[in-house]
């Protein structure tokens, strides 16, 4: 792993986590001393954090954190929808025994870190929760790895963590009511995927990302301060 790459991988769980949060000037002297790396590795990881559209550039005022808000929460979700419903088709039509494997045994790791992070009692740290998305992240990959298309995985990834920028604050967020069954709703689409009724599958991912965005929504203004809804103009 190069300094670039590290100093964005470093940066982009920070934004994730919201210890960047959404609007933040990303002054490069203060980043060069937090992350302890040179101008060069840290413009070449925000560039890419640009990309991802996790970062702005403004010519006047340099880099920021991205904004966030509720209709961009939508358009991600929307096309995460588009996106990761097509490429659960091809799979289901292309994915080998291989595939298959690695949808259950990708299931059964986030069902272990989900069942130690709700027996806590508590609040997860920061810790706790970056290891439950991870295994969140790698059952989704795993959904859609059998699609033989590296454009659309990449794709997927940049929309994935867009949406988790938004999701991790609910995670965190103790007062927030959890009504879903996360488990079920996972095991529910795996045993679809599994045995290729594609229509179910589908369905239960469309619903289950259309349940995402609704409690995004239901919770926004909680989780949220007003000073990172500001627009990106």
């Amino acid at each position: 792993m190069t300094l670039a790459d590290r100093c964005y991988t470093q940066i982009r769980q920070d934004i994730v986590t919201g210890t960047l949060p959404p609007g933040e000037p990303l002054k490069m002297d203060l980043l060069k001393e937090k992350y302890g790396v040179g101008f060069s590795p840290l413009r070449e990881a925000l560039n890419r954090l640009q990309s991802d559209r996790l970062v702005t550039l403004a010519s006047a005022r340099g880099f920021r954190v991205s904004p966030i808000s509720l209709a961009e929460m939508w358009d991600t979700v929307h096309t995460r929808i588009l996106i990761e419903t097509d490429a659960l088709k091809r799979s289901m039509r292309l994915g080998d025994d291989k595939w298959e494997v690695g949808i259950v045994s990708s299931l059964h790791a986030l069902t272990l870190q989900a069942s130690r992070v709700a027996a806590f009692g508590r609040a997860p740290s920061n810790e706790e929760v970056l290891a439950l998305e991870e295994r969140h992240s790698a059952f989704h990959k795993a959904l859609i790895s059998g699609c033989q298309s590296q454009w659309t995985l990449s794709f997927a990834e940049k929309l994935y963590v867009d949406t988790e920028r938004y999701r991790f604050p609910v995670l965190m967020n103790q007062g927030i009511p959890h009504e879903r069954n996360l488990n079920e709703e996972h095991t529910r689409l795996a045993d679809a995927v599994t045995a290729r009724d594609e229509k179910t599958a589908v369905e239960l991912l469309k619903n289950h990302l259309m349940k995402t965005g609704d409690t995004l929504e239901k919770n926004f203004d909680t989780i949220f301060k007003p000073a990172a809804l500001a627009s990106s103009a």
